[in-house]
């Protein structure tokens, strides 16, 4: 599919996304290996999400309603999925495979996991590292772990882990697996990340404490089914409200999105921008705060992103660097060396494709510098097949002259099928071929 944009529209009015990407895997999941039911409402349905649930499948879990909002996860209670007939395939989804790792940790019977050419070329050393140091047998290639990953699970140990950058899928893994060792374990984060797996563990009955940038957990744990509704993706949300916030005399309104503090860098950063950021209506969903928020256009200011912010806006910064290039100064992003091993490398695609769109930005190890005030001109661009990378170059061809075409524009289907739609609602020209 070739997405079409024309440039200069003003977005205006409310929307919704759908339900939250990192919380529908953590459902389905955690419902997985619980006691009894768990009903999960506003799944995302989207790539990403159906490949973790038929993994999950794939391991002898029953569940009812895949590929709809409304999914009901019949749980084995604990340790007792059944040995894969197959290789289990994770299709473009990181988070299936590497949280997928740390309860296949502990079932003692040999799988495999792989996925699609871009998972194959992501590493997976961060969690089978300390996974093996718990019992785990683990084999991918190089020293690295490059998928297709071979795991044998064991009797676990609980360990005391230090992770060497912020990871919410490495934190993760780790906890899972400490739901099945015998007694504490640990780990320690360098900067804050995700904590949708902490809240939704103790919505789960486990035991996890949480103090400054250490999480605990107890095994071994029983989880208990549950039933909640996912709050709606706030990175979904993200290039909507980045998008007017580039724009004179835009407004809109993403309705009953995740407001998690791990979640909203983002936000912060068009704040310091310039734009107006309102947060209403707050209220709590599934353990996680809700809320409405508002941004309005207007003209925005360079900034730098760096250190603990980085985590807190790692899938938005393709976006944001979008928006970078008609601020006024310049906008420097570092830290963020994570990008590279991403669906693509987002640091190298986002620096290519916006050069084609005139932007005057330079690449770094760890980021890119963007000079603002840029004139972009509309131009044909690739999403490197990447979805954040497909529709971050459409924000920045609203934000150009004439015609935008974003080639191998399928991608977005691996998180949100409905891009195009809720950006033509809002008063954006749409097309797609």
């Amino acid at each position: 599919m070739r997405l079409k944009v024309f440039g200069h529209a003003k977005l205006r009015g409310d929307f919704s996304v759908p339900g939250d990407k990192s919380i529908s895997h953590r459902a389905l999941l955690l419902g997985a290996v619980a006691e009894g039911e768990t009903l999960v409402e506003n799944c995302l349905v989207a790539e990403d999400v159906l490949s973790t649930a038929r993994c999950l499948q794939g391991l002898g879990v029953r569940i009812e309603g895949v590929g709809t909002t409304s999914v009901k996860v019949h749980g084995v209670g604990g340790a007792n999925f059944s040995a894969p007939t197959s290789h289990l395939d994770c299709g473009n989804s990181g988070t299936t495979m590497r949280l997928l790792m740390g309860l296949l940790a502990a079932h003692e019977f040999e799988s495999w996991l792989t996925g699609d050419d871009s998972l194959q070329k992501r590493p997976m050393d961060r969690v089978a590292i300390p996974l093996q140091r718990m019992g785990a047998k683990i084999e991918g290639r190089t020293e690295r772990f490059l998928p297709p990953i071979r795991m044998s699970g064991a009797k676990l140990r609980p360990i005391e882990w230090a992770l060497p950058v912020a990871s919410a899928q490495a934190k993760s893994a780790i906890l899972l697996a400490g739901l099945f060792a015998d007694g504490t374990t640990i780990v320690h984060e360098p900067a804050p990340s995700r904590d949708h797996t902490e809240r939704m563990l103790q919505a789960f009955g486990a035991k996890v404490f949480v103090r400054g940038l250490t999480v605990t957990v107890v095994g071994p744990a029983k989880l208990r089914g549950t039933n909640l509704v996912v709050p709606n993706d706030p990175s979904s949300a993200a290039f909507f409200l980045c998008a007017a916030a580039a724009m004179t005399d835009a407004e809109v309104t993403a309705l009953g999105i995740s407001v998690n503090p791990t979640r909203t860098g983002y936000l912060e950063v068009l704040r310091r921008m310039g734009a107006t950021v309102i947060v209403h209506n707050e209220r709590t969903q599934a353990g996680e705060p809700v809320a409405d928020v508002t941004v309005r256009g207007g003209k925005l200011s360079g900034v730098t992103i760096a250190g603990e912010l980085v985590p807190r806006t790692i899938d938005e910064l393709p976006v944001l660097a979008a928006i970078a290039t008609v601020a006024e100064g310049t906008t420097i992003i570092k830290d963020a060396q994570e990008l590279r091993v991403k669906e693509s490398d987002r640091i190298a695609a986002m620096v290519n494709e916006l050069r084609k769109l005139g932007a005057q930005v330079e690449e770094l190890p760890d980021g890119m510098v963007i000079q603002g005030s840029s004139k972009l001109c509309g131009a044909e661009v690739e999403s490197h097949g990447d979805h954040r990378i497909a529709m971050a170059l459409t924000i920045a061809g609203l934000l150009a002259e004439g015609e935008t075409i974003v080639n191998d524009a399928n991608c977005v289907a691996i998180s949100f099928p409905q891009f195009p739609q809720v950006l033509a609602s809002l008063g954006a020209e749409v097309e797609m071929a």
